[in-house]
């Protein structure tokens, strides 16, 4: 059994009884269908100091702590993504963006913000016809004096409906090769020019996805991710830590909705009675159950010992990519062993599993797909090809 510091033990502990306490079944099925999530629960775990947990004590937050950032997200999880998600577009979108990329200046203004729950940043990196290859991005900018004008459509901006910035890739020089001409933006969803148009999707309910057009819109060069000294050096923001941090919690988003279908289905099989004694006591659910909780304690062991390496703040790109790609494969796996073992009931909105099913569906698609962490481990491990 992996043990815990204290802190953790007691981070779990309070997050825990906060979603049993305001986050129950009922209000879960309203946010789903409302496409919403509940801004005064976020405002009290934002005064807990959660959002804290990926800034410095300098800027105002608690500390650096991976490793219980990653353990809110699980349990956070155990209300499905209504509290995880925001939580993730402010203190990792937001916080972990700014702490590795930002300017001095980006960071006095915005990280204290960010620990306070405050702010909430969306990501602007898939376009219409640009997904794993960010690379070939085409929304454009261009300086103009002191002020940057893009143009240019995003696609997939989760949150930008509810956020404040949007942390936007751009293409900054067309002339150089692919890598070396990208830029990161902080555009404001407000700012003159910015049209967010929701897409209707079945997955990770707490907001809604968007279209994010840009008309010639203007900034100040200071709107460039690092200062204007990081124009053209995109690309290494998008491949640094950040990344690996990126994996690590959509790992864990994965995990804990896995945790949580586990948990239900294990608890239903043995209230539930056909046959004249519990379902849990038929050879073929107890199987399942013990099957999917196994492969549940494998995947917990693979997202700690990354998260322990980010902590530690050493190299954890192979161990990110493999947490990323087995627990959102295998998260699939569990929900669909536990989406058999409760039957039809399992298709019903008085149970949780059908949206754990939803939302574990897109973990192998979101957050950099699972044939995509496989091409970065080839890579990684200089498999020849």
């Amino acid at each position: 059994m992996m043990t815990e510091p204290d802190h953790i033990l007691e981070l779990r502990r309070q997050l825990s009884r906060f979603v049993l306490e305001k986050a129950p079944r009922e209000k879960r099925r309203a946010w789903d269908q409302a496409h919403s999530f509940p801004r005064d629960l976020f405002a009290e775990l934002a005064g807990m100091g959660l959002c804290g947990l990926t800034v410095p004590e300098e800027h105002g937050g608690s500390g650096v702590d991976i490793h219980a950032a990653v353990a809110a997200i699980e349990e956070l999880c155990r209300a499905g993504s209504f509290l995880a998600g925001p939580f993730i577009q402010c203190a990792f979108y937001g916080g972990m963006n700014i702490l590795e990329n930002g300017s001095p200046e980006q960071k006095a203004q915005l990280l204290p913000r960010l620990a306070r729950g405050e702010l909430f940043f969306a990501y602007g990196l898939s376009e219409p016809d640009v997904g794993g290859d960010l690379s070939a991005v085409t929304t454009r900018a261009r300086r103009e004096g002191d002020e940057i004008i893009i143009d240019g459509a995003k696609r997939w901006c989760t949150g930008a409906d509810f956020s404040d910035y949007i942390y936007c890739l751009v293409r900054s020089d067309p002339e150089a090769p692919a890598r070396q001409g990208l830029s990161f933006v902080l555009i404001p969803t407000k700012a003159p020019g910015v049209t967010i148009t929701p897409i209707d999707h079945v997955n990770l309910r707490y907001t809604l996805s968007s279209d994010v057009h840009f008309d010639s819109v203007r900034l100040p060069a200071s709107a460039i991710v690092g200062g204007p000294e990081k124009w053209n050096r995109g690309w290494g923001m998008l491949a640094g830590r950040a990344l690996d941090i990126e994996k690590l919690e959509i790992s864990a988003v994965a995990f804990g909705l896995a945790q949580a279908a586990m948990e239900e289905a294990w608890d239903y099989a043995q209230q539930r009675v056909q046959f004249g004694k519990p379902v849990s006591g038929h050879q073929a659910v107890r199987h399942a159950l013990v099957d999917a909780r196994t492969r549940l304690e494998a995947c917990r062991l693979m997202l700690y010992n990354a998260a322990r390496l980010a902590s530690a703040g050493q190299p954890c790109a192979v161990e990110t990519s493999m947490a990323k790609l087995f627990i959102a494969e295998t998260g699939v796996e569990i929900a669909l062993a536990c989406q058999k073992v409760m039957g039809a009931y399992a298709m019903s909105a008085d149970y949780d599993i059908e949206r754990n099913v939803r939302d574990l569906l897109s973990m192998p698609i979101v957050g950099g797909s699972s044939n995509m962490q496989r091409n970065n481990l080839a890579a990684l491990w200089r498999l020849a090809g």
